[in-house]
């Protein structure tokens, strides 16, 4: 059985129950029924038409369901109305799907949540594991969510934007359990590209591309992080970050610049370097200061504090981030590492070991404090 082309299908199938009467909330659980008698199922005997297939298993869930909800007695004219099996509609309900399931109203973790399950096909236990929280608490945000946009408009215009701040989120949440976000991510968004031809969508994807192709450098063997300066760039994926720079070029061209398209003009600059030592960080510097222009996030401006340090020195790099709130997540590691390369070793590991109680997670604390303690031997030596 082909689990991707399976979980593929889903926003088809909604599609088709809400176009035929059924509410989102009630399609969306019709189809996960009927995905799982796929799974149970399709090995054995794969319809040839598995879209129509999944089409008349979820209807017929979605009408026992109504016929047995006394309180919905008003749908039952619908059983009259009952479609014969055979080819699905050729209609593509991807985008509104995107568009609803990343609706305003909902909450990030909500709509990342609900996106997972209603256009990737992922099974609550599934993303439950995903986010390592209990089945039942992701059950419960899932229903939540449903319940908000259950009186959205399903053909209402949806903002772009935000679908995309959801992906990213997803993105970045890389790989747990049994689910590869990150991949999954960049499955979901090459289905939005195919559906929507919007400049920022193809810099999502070519951004997407081009840090997953540095995923397996990015650790040791034992686990532990490898910083960009310091990967095997012979371990990094040649072929994505081939298409990435495709898909990034393509996207510029069209001269609508956006904060994706600017983030993965930076990313396609450290993949274009040979060794680290030759970055053209100069050549980062124009682009975050192209990012800050589009974002005003003082995250871009840390970033750009290491890339200007990098460009034109530590000093210059310490002077931006003098700039900045300290309270800045990864504000203290970045001073550190900016001292240390401006020679003041004993500042520099008094800030490592502050930034690892810092740290959001305990690869990057193990980092930094492994830092500290290689700056305080050689100072001791």
């Amino acid at each position: 059985m082909n689990e991707a082309l399976l979980r593929g299908l889903v926003p088809a199938v909604i599609g088709v129950l809400v176009r035929r009467g059924a509410d989102f909330a009630s399609a969306e659980d019709a189809v996960q029924d009927a995905l799982i008698r796929a799974v149970e199922t399709w090995a054995d005997d794969p319809p040839r038409d598995p879209k129509a297939w999944l089409v008349t298993v979820a209807w017929h869930r979605f009408l026992d369901a109504t016929r047995a909800d006394a309180a919905r007695r008003r749908r039952e004219d619908l059983v009259d109305e009952e479609p014969e099996p055979g080819p699905a509609a050729a209609v593509d309900d991807t985008l509104r799907l995107y568009f609803l399931c990343a609706h305003p109203s909902l909450t990030p973790s909500s709509a990342v949540a609900l996106t997972l399950r209603a256009v990737g096909g992922l099974t609550t236990r599934q993303i439950a594991q995903a986010y390592l929280v209990p089945e039942a608490t992701m059950a419960q945000r899932i229903s939540r969510a449903k319940r908000t946009v259950s009186s959205v408009r399903f053909d209402q215009p949806g903002d772009v934007a935000t679908v995309l701040r959801v992906l990213y989120l997803v993105f970045n949440e890389g790989y747990s359990g049994d689910v590869d976000l990150a991949a999954e991510a960049i499955r979901l968004t090459r289905q939005l590209a195919a559906a929507i031809d919007h400049p920022e969508v193809a810099g999502l994807l070519a951004l997407m591309l081009l840090h997953h192709a540095r995923r397996a450098a990015r650790t040791a063997a034992d686990g532990s992080l490898v910083p960009l300066a310091e990967q095997d760039r012979g371990r990094w994926d040649t072929a994505a970050i081939a298409e990435g720079v495709d898909i990034l070029q393509a996207a510029l061209a069209r001269d609508r610049l956006g904060e994706f398209q600017a983030q993965a003009a930076i990313a396609a600059l450290h993949a274009d370097a040979p060794t680290a030592g030759e970055t053209d960080w100069v050549q980062i510097v124009e682009w975050y200061d192209e990012l800050a222009r589009l974002t005003d996030s003082p995250i871009v401006r840390l970033n750009r504090a290491v890339a200007v340090g990098e460009a034109d020195g530590p000093r210059a790099g310490l002077t931006a981030l003098a700039a900045l709130d300290d309270s800045l997540p990864r504000h203290t590691a970045v001073a550190a590492y900016l001292h240390e390369r401006d020679g003041d070793s004993a500042t520099a590991a008094r800030l490592y070991a502050e930034a690892a109680h810092k740290a959001p997670n305990l690869a990057e604390r193990d980092y930094l404090t492994r830092q500290a303690a290689r700056l305080n031997a050689a100072r001791s030596a």
